[in-house]
């Protein structure tokens, strides 16, 4: 069995993690049914990018569901996006997720707080009301388009000692897309979005960074521009970090398919920027690899690129995809996986470690991603079908199990 430990130790939470089934005592990982180097204890995996739905939407996911699939995905952190209804940008909307979250989770969910009322990008959130229960800031889903409302809220962030969490688009860029602007889209008769709209974006917050002095992390990065904007700010010294997800490391748009399952925000790009991503993950450029799961209703991506909402699920498929089409190829190690979905995240934003929070890989597993067995409501992937090997056992948070799997049952 390989062993990962002692990532980082940070200061624990107080509040414990409510288990699937209280019932089932924590084996101990020499107890489970297992042997050799196939399998692999991890530290337990953090995503600092999810949308867990609720409150507003729980139709398309519930902080019960969404965590009950991170837990399966060997995530025993994560970090929800304030894009709900009511949205959290002040202290009384804020309590409505927290609730749910206190009721509900099988695991570590922490909520981020809102940059703008109502995510609208006209005024400034109740930062200070709201700080010391969020793990950052972001209005992601929505780009700030105004310098002044991003400078104040970049000003503001700092002075909370808070990360500043960036979707970045250039609206005026948008011109009615919904998939990248390449070759696929003009082949298929498509509207396309530049890799400018992000890039542009990126480019004018980190103007407003060297203004403000304010800790700043980019979200889903797509576009190989952004990698090289990214790549000089921090050799510049600014307070920079990004993410990037498994669908822009392991597809390009000359894969995409006539079927919402390939359509999210950022989109899928060209290989040159697949590529770029690549390489900015092996050099560390890129900070870290999320999800940005954002699950929908059945009936609303059945209605194709053009018609479905955007975005796709990812926590139960991520951690596997990754290992078999990164690792196994040798593009990157498991230590750097481990580095790039667990350590990373956990510094950046100041998440606890806990020796009692950990999952257990199968890396020998032989599997195929089928959706009908995802314990999210969200079923919309692209990666269905794909061959996988790696699946996980079991999670525990906090000591107690929040997952396991039916093949991990002990002797």
């Amino acid at each position: 069995m390989i062993l990962f430990r002692g990532v980082m130790d940070y200061q624990n939470t107080q509040r414990p993690a409510r288990p699937v089934d209280l019932s089932l005592p924590v084996p101990s990982p020499l107890d489970l049914a297992f042997s050799g180097e196939r399998f692999a204890l991890l530290p337990g995996l953090a995503d600092v990018h999810v949308h867990l739905r609720e409150p507003g939407f729980s139709y398309k996911e519930t902080i019960l569901t969404g965590s009950r699939a991170a837990a399966r995905g060997g995530f025993t952190t994560v970090c929800a996006m304030p894009n709900l209804d009511p949205v959290p940008d002040c202290r009384e909307n804020l309590e409505k997720e927290l609730a749910l979250i206190e009721r509900d989770a099988v695991i570590e969910v922490l909520p981020y707080g809102a940059l703008t009322k109502g995510e609208r990008g006209i005024e400034i959130a109740d930062m200070e009301e709201i700080a010391s229960s969020v793990v950052a800031f972001s209005d992601d889903g929505r780009g700030v388009q105004n310098d002044d409302v991003m400078r104040e809220a970049m000003t503001r962030a700092k002075a909370l000692k808070k990360t500043v969490v960036a979707h970045c688009e250039d609206n005026s860029l948008l011109r009615g897309g919904y998939i990248h602007d390449g070759a696929y889209a003009r082949a298929h008769g498509h509207k396309g979005i530049p890799s400018e709209s992000e890039w542009r974006a990126v480019e004018r917050d980190l103007r407003l960074v060297r203004e403000t002095g304010c800790a700043y992390h980019v979200c889903h990065v797509s576009a190989k521009e952004t990698v090289e904007l990214i790549r000089r700010a921090k050799a510049e010294g600014l307070d920079v970090s990004c993410e990037t997800a498994p669908h822009y490391l392991l597809l390009d748009d000359s894969q995409l398919q006539e079927d919402g399952r390939f359509k999210m925000n950022p989109p899928i790009r060209d290989k040159s920027d697949r590529d770029a991503l690549i390489e900015g993950v092996k050099d560390g450029t890129i900070d870290m690899i999320v999800t940005d799961h954002a699950p929908h209703s059945a009936e609303e991506k059945s209605r194709g690129l053009a018609g479905s909402p955007m975005g796709i699920v990812g926590l139960e498929t991520s951690f596997p995809l990754l290992y078999t089409y990164l690792v196994l190829p040798g593009i990157v190690t498991l230590p750097r996986l481990i580095d790039l979905t667990c350590v990373n995240p956990r510094r950046r934003f100041g998440l606890p470690v806990r020796e009692d929070d950990f999952t257990l890989f199968d890396l020998g597993a032989s599997e195929r991603i089928d959706p009908a067995d995802f314990l999210s409501m969200g079923k919309s992937t692209p990666f269905a079908g794909w061959e996988v090997g790696a699946s996980c056992r079991l999670t525990v948070c906090r000591g107690r199990i929040a997952y396991l799997d039916a093949k991990a049952r002990t002797q």
